[in-house]
């Protein structure tokens, strides 16, 4: 049976649901993890397909993108901020999120190519959020960023910088394998998501809690996640992974 290594946080969820809801959770053990957990399960070939930040993509030798869904925005994400006390310019240090890895190059790419800021990048530890102070940001992800944007004095979108400046949408994580599965098993992978998406409706209801309510989710997951893997988003896709390369 293969196993799969699934991102735990909301934007994840209509994957989780498609195949808790169909018959596909018995062809694969689904495996939960924060981004960067994933990213090294695949790494390691610890898991057989992942969605993995696409930063890693470089790593591997050879890598088959199986899914004509992914992680993406289209402007704001909501969910990927560098947050800070003080504007760009006099940002002296990040603090980068320890559970991402394309958030960290992102953040990389628009500090030297567009936003023309050279900060130190620190890496961080859990609680690090506690440290984001004076000329110190940070770069939070995921359901913590829901959370935590609006307490802060600047809170910079990292894919609405990047569609500012490339005019294209922006991709964090796609569903990668190290082996190329079979046709059937591609259309059922990819079937059981479509189901997914369907009950984003469900999902926001369910996962809605006292930070988050189930309108916020509703709109994050319908608005502000764009999942389809689009001909703009490849475009894009190549864009990063060769700025990256400068980095």
């Amino acid at each position: 049976m293969l196993k799969i290594s699934v991102v735990s946080y909301l934007n994840s969820k209509p994957f989780i649901y498609g195949f808790n809801k169909t018959n596909f959770k018995s062809k694969a053990t689904i495996e939960l993890d924060i981004p960067s957990v994933c990213a090294n399960k695949l790494i390691q070939g610890k898991v057989d397909i992942g969605l993995v930040p696409v930063a890693i993509l470089p790593e591997l030798e050879n890598y088959f993108i199986i899914s004509d869904y992914c992680i993406g925005a289209n402007g704001p994400v909501d969910s990927v901020l560098l947050l800070s006390n003080v504007p760009l310019n006099e940002i002296k240090r990040v603090r980068l999120d320890y559970q991402s890895r394309t958030s960290v190059m992102l953040t990389k790419v628009l500090a030297k190519e567009f936003w023309r800021i050279e900060p130190e990048f620190l890496t961080s530890e859990d609680g690090y959020e506690n440290f984001i102070l004076g000329n110190t940001a940070g770069v939070v992800i995921g359901d913590r960023a829901l959370v935590l944007k609006n307490k802060f004095k600047f809170s910079y979108d990292l894919s609405g910088e990047w569609k500012k400046f490339t005019g294209l949408p922006f991709v964090f994580a796609t569903w990668t394998a190290r082996v190329q599965p079979d046709d059937n098993f591609v259309a059922e992978f990819n079937n059981a998501i479509s189901i997914g998406m369907k009950m984003i409706p469900e999902i926001a209801k369910a996962e809605s809690n006292d930070f988050i309510s189930e309108e916020m989710v509703y709109s994050y997951l319908t608005k502000s996640i764009d999942f389809n893997f689009d001909d703009k988003k490849k475009e894009a896709l190549q864009l990063f992974l060769q700025l990256s390369k400068e980095i």
